[in-house]
């Protein structure tokens, strides 16, 4: 039996830990101090989903339980994030709707694809996209007025629009994939 209080699953965790605390430093009206200690908690996070991969598979300690749990914990902390920047204006609400509305999709895929047996993984382009929609979000979680680049906010919009591409792309190659694994056997997953 494989344990579950591993490093992986512990930096997972910590991405999930994370999120009430970015959630009040994001509340509209907050100072600046407040924001750069949400941009810092959603960094750390965000680095963490880079370091838990690498751990797992360097310790050999991958698990259903991580492989299931990782991408559900990169998909709070961007939600999070995403709808706390829209009242403060820093994100458009259509595109965090068609950020999310994909992350739920997918999520949903994986959890019928995780009660048939199967664990379909993070594709390359799957993790190119977190790390575009991380970068994005790190830039626009940073308070505008200690910017040392008064357009840097517009840079991370941009950059938030090419991973919405990557984003809605991933989701379609996700779906395909996961087609592609569940209809092998489709009457033994009935």
């Amino acid at each position: 039996m494989r344990q579950l209080i591993t490093l992986p699953n512990i930096l997972t965790g910590y991405r999930f830990a994370v999120v009430p605390f970015l959630l009040v430093c994001l509340l509209p009206g907050v100072d600046q101090w407040t924001e750069v200690v949400a941009f810092l908690l959603f960094l750390t996070a965000a680095l963490t989903d880079l370091a838990d991969g690498y751990y797992a598979r360097k310790q050999k300690s991958e698990s259903v339980l991580g492989k299931l749990m990782d991408p559900l914990a990169d998909k709070v902390l961007v939600t999070v994030a995403l709808v706390m920047l829209i009242p403060i204006g820093r994100v458009p609400a259509w595109a965090s709707f068609l950020i999310v509305a994909r992350e739920l999709v997918v999520t949903g895929l994986r959890g019928v694809a995780a009660s048939s047996g199967i664990v379909v993984a993070a594709s390359r382009m799957g993790k190119i996209k977190s790390v575009l929609q991380y970068t994005a979000l790190c830039v626009l979680i940073f308070p505008a007025a200690l910017l040392p680049i008064p357009f840097l906010h517009q840079i991370g919009l941009n950059i938030l629009y090419v991973s919405l591409f990557m984003t809605i792309w991933s989701g379609f190659d996700y779906f395909y994939r996961f087609q592609r694994v569940f209809l092998v056997a489709p009457e033994s997953r009935l």
